[in-house]
C-alpha cells in the first residue's frame, strides 16, 4: 500500500475517531512485514508525515538556513552602552532596511510598533 500524505492522510485518520494510533497508521501504510511474517507499525514515520501533513515544524532551527540560533527575546546592554537587536527580531517584525518604528519605554523593558 502506498503511504498516504497530506490531506489524504489527515482525511484518513479523520475517518478513524474510534481507531488506536497503531490501526491509523496501519490504515495509511505506515507498516512493513517483516521476514518471519510479522506486520510492524512505524509510528514515528506516521506521526511525522502528520506533522507535516498539518504543517507543524517542531525543529527551533532557522527555515531559511538550517543553522543558528533562535531568538531568545532577551539582550543584554553592551559595554558602550547601545543594544544590538539581532536580525531574528527584525525579520520576525518584518523590518527591512531604511524601515521606521517607535520605540516606547517602559521599566526595563521596551515596546516595538510600527504605527507611522
Amino acid at each position: 500500500m502506498k503511504l498516504l500524505e497530506g490531506k489524504a492522510l489527515i482525511d484518513k485518520v479523520k475517518e478513524m475517531p474510534n481507531s488506536s494510533k497503531e490501526e491509523k497508521a496501519k490504515a495509511c501504510g505506515y507498516y512493513n512485514v517483516t521476514k518471519d511474517g510479522q506486520e510492524r507499525v512505524n509510528m514515528m514515520k506516521f506521526l511525522n508525515a502528520l506533522l507535516d501533513a498539518e504543517e507543524i515544524s517542531l525543529d527551533s532551527r532557522s527555515e531559511e538556513h538550517g543553522r543558528g540560533r533562535s531568538a531568545s527575546y532577551r539582550i543584554a546592554v553592551q559595554s558602550n552602552g547601545n543594544l544590538l537587536i539581532g536580525s531574528a527580531y527584525t525579520k520576525q517584525l518584518g523590518l527591512k532596511p531604511g524601515d521606521e518604528f517607535s520605540i516606547n519605554v517602559g521599566r526595563k523593558h521596551l515596546c516595538v510598533g510600527s504605527n507611522f
